[in-house]
């Protein structure tokens, strides 16, 4: 295990646009804290800075979390001197910063800090419109590596030439889940799900996730599987006259589809553990929390076939991946999947989430990058020569 005298210092700029204290913030952001956990249990001290329009100093199972105006921050000065203070007084050997979109916090962390090495982390995001390249690529310069959830990613900023040929290139998950697979059925008592199989769609109801596919894609698969019932949750729904009317259309749907709505994030880990197939029809995503959790709870993904779910659900053999927009791929998928679930299948898919996505498999993954990094960079940390092998998948 690497010393503990590995400081890395974990950086937001993005901030809350409600306004919210410290400790809410701690709570409605689970991945700040299981980043920073997954680092700091991997035997590293981390620490967290989140811009904040409050000022605020937290602990929390060995991480520090510094809360201060800085970057976007309504009351930050130009020169971010607090933030310079701060950094000043922590001496991190590695900055990672959450996003690749603050070229101008960047840039501004790079001279308050000369020479420690800093790590920018995909958060969905995607190459700006030409004349404002010019900005993101002198921001993203700085960075000594970049990480994605799947190596594909890192394509149109290379195409783009935001990112430069020497900058290192990594494929870690955004971050991992604290979901169980729990007794499935307690759970099907506690939250009456039906159906053999039960399928579980967890997202918006937006075009990127592209309900209505799916919704044909139930609609076709019930020919074979009379008893399949699917349950949504979902936030945000601008597509929700649409879902509707969909389900209202076809005698197949009705009385077999169930709108949800928003539920309380602990009753996702209810419903999963309750379910037999997870769903996901999207086109686009940086990662896929909701997959992420369903891998946890042992749920068998039948997913679309985009590359950050290529990367979440690896080699998972009771899986699917389907044609993203084809509703025919994702009812072939249902079937496979669906004459295959049983506890070995769960097993199976839980003992995938232990090995690459669990907090000791992401702590594993982001030590032996910021492991690599300084070594490339020659920064000041020396390497414990009994640390653990590099797990970061390299892309350049």
């Amino acid at each position: 295990m690497p010393s503990r005298s590995l400081h890395v210092v974990q950086i937001s700029f993005f901030n809350d646009p409600e306004g919210r204290s410290p400790a809410q913030l701690l709570n409605a952001w689970p991945t700040l804290v299981d980043v920073a956990e997954a680092s700091s249990q991997s035997g590293i001290r981390v620490s967290v800075v989140q811009a904040s329009i409050h000022s605020e100093h937290l602990v929390g199972n060995g991480v520090h979390y510094y809360f201060l105006p800085f970057g976007d921050a309504p009351s930050t000065s130009k020169d971010n001197k607090a933030l310079g203070e701060l950094l000043h007084a922590l001496a991190p050997d590695i900055l990672h910063v959450h996003g690749l979109s603050f070229h101008r916090g960047v840039l501004s962390l790079h001279s308050l800090a000369p020479g420690i090495p800093i790590v920018l982390q995909d958060h969905a995001d995607r190459p700006p419109r030409f004349w404002r390249r010019p900005s993101w690529r002198r921001g993203l310069s700085v960075a000594a590596g970049i990480s994605f959830c799947a190596p594909e990613q890192a394509r149109p900023f290379v195409d783009a030439k935001l990112v430069r040929p020497e900058t290192n290139l990594y494929a870690i998950p955004e971050s991992t889940c604290r979901f169980t697979p729990g007794d499935r059925q307690e759970a099907r008592r506690a939250t009456r799900i039906t159906g053999d199989p039960a399928v579980l769609w967890v997202g918006h109801l937006n075009a990127n996730k592209d309900p209505i596919t799916v919704l044909e894609g139930i609609s076709a698969a019930t020919r074979a599987l009379p008893g399949l019932q699917l349950y949504c949750c979902f936030g945000t729904a601008p597509l929700l006259h649409e879902v509707r009317d969909r389900i209202a259309a076809d005698p197949a749907l009705r009385g077999r589809v169930h709108l949800l709505g928003r539920v309380p994030h602990e009753r996702i880990e209810q419903l999963m553990r309750a379910a037999d197939i997870f769903v996901q029809g999207s086109h686009r995503e940086s990662t896929g929390y909701s997959l992420i959790e369903a891998l946890a709870c042992g749920l068998p993904p039948v997913v679309t076939d985009i590359p950050s779910f290529r990367s979440i659900t690896g080699a998972v053999p009771v899986g699917r991946l389907w044609q993203c927009g084809d509703p025919s791929a994702l009812c072939d998928a249902l079937r496979w999947v669906a004459a295959r679930t049983d506890f070995a299948s769960r097993a199976a898919v839980r003992a995938h989430f232990e090995r690459e996505l669990s907090f000791a498999s992401l702590g594993s993954k982001l030590v032996s990058m910021y492991q690599d990094l300084l070594e490339r960079t020659g920064g000041r940390y020396r390497l414990d020569a009994s640390a653990p092998d590099r797990a970061a998948v390299q892309t350049s």
